[in-house]
């Protein structure tokens, strides 16, 4: 097995529509990948199993390209886009049409793999009767690890922030948090960071606004792995959210695996199975707090690192549970085991 940084495999790509900030989004920037992946299928040499993942337009032209050349494949249900776009439109014809599509490229796998039992959980409320292996999400630990360095007054929120993530929240919160008088923490000397891109970018600047803390509140571009490790390093904690009510509660926020990796506790505020993995996970290992969705309790939870930081030791006690039990290289092992058990099937 080649080793983290080296390519075991010809890599071969094929340029697709993008939009300025280098994302495919949207119908025709969808179809700029699809169509070339329809006869890419069609004409490349027999795969034993083909392995696919959302938006459910490719997974549809996989199901048909499959079919028609009777190769199995093996649907990674990373998001359920049918239940995640009812709130990107209001138009039910778009919707019903999504959700056709994403059933129907789910049920034409051999079998599924998804990131937690509760993807796995509403699959099984849409009838999916095909195996599902819960193989979860894990983190580059060849990239993100821990080292020792100066904590900085900040906290970080890293990754997507879209109105599924109600990362506003994050906004109120730390307004309330620079408020705070508690005795022993300078909170106005902190700093609240959002690194990556979303939606709900001017909503959120548009608050901080609001609330009169627009320079204490930054807003950078996504950055490489490795850079983003060495932030966590220096930051009291990273920050993540769910927005309870919005239909996705049972969506896994796998951006906390990443800090965890790095050795940077985190604080989760919302429902579902990232708040039960925090909590049980505490119970081994140093790994930060999961709160309600509420902005006092998320102020409190900062208030609570600030003045009681994880120690050197604590961090990097983090860092090594996490590369034995939420690495990447796990993940890709149990993925492996499904698609090789299917690729047997055929022989």
């Amino acid at each position: 097995m080649p080793q983290a940084g080296e390519r075991g495999e010809a890599i071969k790509t094929f340029p697709v529509l993008r939009d300025k900030t280098g994302y495919v989004r949207g119908y025709l920037q969808y179809l700029s990948f699809d169509i070339p992946l329809f006869f890419r299928l069609l004409f490349t040499k027999r795969p034993d199993v083909v392995l696919v993942e959302p938006p459910p337009t490719t997974g549809a032209v996989v199901r048909l390209a499959c079919f028609l050349r009777r190769i199995p494949y093996v649907y990674d249900a990373a998001d359920l886009w049918s239940v995640a776009a009812t709130h990107a439109t209001s138009s039910s014809v778009v919707l019903r049409l999504l959700a056709a599509a994403e059933k129907w490229a789910i049920s034409g796998s051999r079998a599924i793999i998804t990131i937690s039992d509760g993807v796995k959980q509403r699959l099984l409320t849409w009838g999916i009767k095909k195996p599902i292996s819960v193989t979860g999400y894990g983190a580059d630990t060849s990239q993100f690890t821990y080292s020792q360095a100066p904590i900085r007054t900040e906290f970080v929120y890293a990754g997507t922030y879209s109105v599924l993530h109600g990362a506003v929240i994050l906004i109120d919160a730390f307004a309330e948090f620079l408020r705070s008088d508690e005795p022993g923490v300078e909170t106005t000397s902190y700093t609240l960071r959002f690194i990556g891109s979303g939606t709900e970018r001017d909503n959120l600047a548009a608050r901080a606004a609001e609330l009169n803390i627009a320079d204490k509140v930054h807003f950078v571009d996504s950055v490489s792995p490795k850079e983003l490790s060495d932030i966590f390093a220096h930051t009291a904690a990273s920050l993540a959210t769910l927005l309870p009510g919005g239909g996705y509660e049972f969506a896994f926020a796998t951006k906390i695996y990443s800090s965890l990796a790095s050795g940077c506790p985190v604080i989760f505020a919302g429902p579902g199975p990232t708040r039960e993995f925090l909590e049980a996970t505490q119970q081994t290992v140093t790994v930060g707090t999961a709160v309600e969705y509420a902005s006092t309790d998320i102020a409190r939870a900062m208030t609570q690192i600030a003045l009681n930081p994880p120690t050197p030791e604590e961090r990097a006690a983090l860092a090594a549970w996490s590369r034995d039990n939420v690495s990447m290289t796990e993940t890709a092992t149990r993925i492996a085991d499904v698609l090789e058990s299917v690729a047997g099937e055929q022989r």
